[in-house]
Formats: C-alpha cells, structure tokens, sequence
C-alpha cells in the first residue's frame, strides 16, 4: 500500500510538473486561438443567432395555431323559473376553442425575409472565417516574436560569455605588461553593457510571452512558453509570383470583398422586402367556439351543452395599405440609400484589399533583400570581428576598437535574426492574401 501510495503521488507531481513546463508549438497555438479566443466565439455566436433568424423566417410559412379557454363563476340574485320569486344562486360559465391563421400573400415578404436570412447566414459564415484568418495570423506573429526575442537574447548571451573570457586574458596580458590598464577597463565595459543588453532581452523575451499568453487567453501565463528552434523559411516561391495573379488571388480567396458583397445582397432584399409592404396582405383564417353553463337552474349534461352551444367562423382577411404617414415611402428611400452604401462599399473593400496586397508584396521583396543583406554584412562583421580579436591579441590596435568591432558583429548577428523573422512572415501574410489557408501556414 506504502508502494503504491508512492507511486501515485509519484505520477501527479510528474503530469502537474509536464502541465506547468508545456512548451506550446506554433501549431498548438493557432489551433487553441482558433478554439479559445474571444473575438471568434463571438463569430461564431453571430453565426448561431443567424440559424435562429431563418428558422423564425420559416415560421413565416407556418399556420397559426391558438387555443384559448376562460371558466368564470358568479353569485347574484335571479329569479327562479318555477317559483318565480328572486333566488341567489351561484353560475359557473365555461368557453373555449381555437383560431387558425394562415398568411396566403404578404408582397413577397416572407420569402424575401427567408432569402435574406439565407443572405445573413453565409454573411456570418465569411466573417467567422476572417476572424479565423487574423487570429491565426496575429497568433503567428506574437510566436516569432517570442522566438527572434529569444534568439537575440542567446546571441547577446554567447558574446557576453566570450567577452568574459577576453576580461580573463586581457588581465593576464595586463598583468604581464602587454597592455595598459586602460584596456582592461575598456572590455570590463563592454561586459557590463553587454549584461544590460541581456536584461532588456529577457526582459523582452517575457514580454512577448505574456502578449501571446493574452492572445491566446492563457491564464496562467506566468509560466507560458513555446518550443525553441530554428524555423525554417518555406513558401519562397510566392516572393517571385507576379504582383497582380497574387492580387487576383487575395480577391478569390480572401473574405473582404466577399464579405461587402454579401451585405450588398442583404441590402438588396431588403430593399425588396420593404417594397412588399405597398402590397395588399390576405389571410384566411378558421375559428371554433363553444361554451359550457351551470346552475341550479340550468342542469343540462356538459357534452350536451358543448355540441349544441358550438360555432365555426371562416373566412379571407384583407387589409390594404393606404395612409401609413410616408413610413413605407421613407423605409423604401432608408433601403435605396443602403444600397449605394453597399456598393460604395463593395468598390471600396476591392480598393483596400489591391492597395494591402501591394504593400504586402512589396513589404515581402523589401523583407528578403535585407535578409539577403543582412547575411552578407554578417560575413563581412564576422571576418572583421576575427580580424580585429587576432590584432587585439597581439597587442596591434586597443581595447576599444577591438570593443567597437565586437559590438557592431553582435548587432549583426542580431539584425541578421530580426531580418529572417520578418521575412517569415511578410510570407505568410502574402500567402494568406493568395488563398493558403491559415492552418496549412508551414514555418
């Protein structure tokens, strides 16, 4: 029992410690975004209530059913009709039955309603899938983030610790004579800005943890932390695809103009549903009634009084339109202007999606020239800083050149990772614009 008691506690402190160091993958958030994130279950709550919509637009073609009953009792003073002298007696009165309505012809409107509620429901369906699209690509983003900070930070790190080793032999050569002083001082310095350097990038580092702990409404996102690694750049082949079969991409794919053009339909069929109210509305209609009365008069059998007491009324209703204070009028004129709105609309969003592509595109080639330039200038601070680090231990040039020389190699190092991170995504931004879809997204 003392064995397995120990094994137990054994195997709850492994998964809570596996819980509390989970490292996320890139996948692993997007995936938790698209199931978590507040901004697409409110879409999806949209989408929801637009299937409550149709189905009250269906209704519409559903008779009307009601029922109704009423029993009431009174006390007062009546003549009895065999002894023909006042009498207080107690009558109990019983009515009941039921109407039938059914709508034969309305203008239209109810099948316009159910076209539009149809219109509304993909309407919700493109904004869901938008709202997906951006949260995935915010969700990428705050993950490179994380991972350029964390790169910088092993960057600084790495130099940091070859500095320390430079502060160990630069005593020894100012021990021996070699150098002055003042070249000691000079990479101590250097070290202690480095260290400063290294808790802004920690600092950076749990920053960025925290932004897509948020994002991804991770509450406990003190201990948030993602997979460490090289990421790869894929999908290069859109950067050398022409400008405009990727803008004719973004217009297929991407749901901004789908979504303007949906609301522009909307706007259309109710425009149409508006119109319908100039038109008659008829309605048949079927009602049966009876009733039920008591006393100690009155001791007719209750099923008796039920047939013979019953009545149906049947019929057409109509109602036509004739004065109803320009409202009609003016809803027409509301639904017009809706719908010049909606193709201002529709032009604009074609407009806004070619100019975002654009600058997309051209965000993209600008990314992977100065990734490209960033890895020559790379080489050429790498050979420099050796250069220099030869020359410094010899004693040909001082601490602070050499000191100037390391510090614009470690800010190549640097630049080279912010550079390739960027161009990480300026891809998968003009992916997503060309039709990938955001979970088929490769790093």
């Amino acid at each position: 029992m003392r064995k397995l008691t120990i094994l137990c506690f054994s195997l709850l402190f492994s998964v809570a410690g596996f819980s509390q160091n989970k490292k996320w993958t890139l996948q692993e958030c997007v995936q938790y975004a698209l199931d978590n994130n507040i901004t697409i279950k409110q879409a999806e709550v949209a989408l929801l209530t637009t299937a409550i919509d149709k189905s009250d637009a269906e209704g519409a073609f559903v008779p009307s059913l009601n029922g109704r009953a009423t029993v009431s009792e009174n006390t007062g003073l009546s003549f009895n009709p065999v002894t023909n002298l006042p009498q207080t007696v107690t009558t109990l009165n019983a009515t009941g039955g039921f109407n039938v309505g059914y709508t034969l012809f309305d203008g239209l409107r109810n099948i316009r309603q159910l076209q539009r509620a149809d219109l509304a429901k993909v309407a919700s369906e493109f904004n869901l899938a938008k709202a997906k699209d951006d949260i995935s690509l915010f969700v990428a983003n705050a993950f490179l983030d994380i991972i350029l900070n964390k790169e910088n930070l092993k960057t600084i790190k790495a130099q940091n610790d070859i500095t320390i080793q430079q502060i160990e032999q630069t005593q020894e050569l100012v021990d021996g004579g070699v150098l002055p002083e003042g070249d000691l001082l000079e990479i101590k310095a250097t070290a202690a800005s480095e260290r400063q350097r290294i808790v802004a990038a920690e600092n950076a580092v749990i920053l960025s943890k925290i932004s897509l702990a948020q994002l991804l409404a991770v509450e406990n996102y003190q201990d948030f932390d993602v997979v460490d690694g090289d990421y790869s750049i894929f999908g290069e082949e859109i950067v050398n695809a022409p400008v405009e079969s990727v803008i004719e991409g973004a217009k297929e794919n991407r749901y901004e103009i789908k979504i303007a053009e949906q609301n522009l339909e909307i706007a259309k069929k109710n425009l149409q549903i508006s119109k319908g109210a100039r038109y008659p509305t008829l309605s048949a209609f079927f009602g049966y009634d009876t009733r039920f009365t008591t006393n100690d008069f009155i001791d007719i059998p209750f099923d008796t009084q039920i047939y013979n007491n019953d009545g149906i009324n049947y019929g057409l209703s109509l109602n036509i339109p004739i004065i109803n204070g320009f409202s009609v009028s003016n809803t027409i004129k509301r639904n017009k202007l809706n719908i010049e709105n909606n193709e201002i609309a529709v032009k604009q969003a074609k407009l806004d999606l070619e100019s975002t592509v654009y600058q997309a595109y051209t965000a993209v080639k600008a990314a992977k020239e100065s990734y490209e330039a960033a890895k020559v200038a790379l080489e050429s601070q790498k050979l420099a800083y050796e250069y220099a680090k030869l020359r410094y231990d010899v004693g040909r040039t001082n601490a602070f050149d050499f000191s100037q020389s390391k510090l614009r190699y470690d800010n190549a190092q640097i630049e080279l990772t912010r550079s390739k991170y960027d161009y990480i995504f300026r891809i998968k931004v003009l992916e997503l614009y060309f039709g990938v879809p955001a979970t088929e997204l490769k790093f």
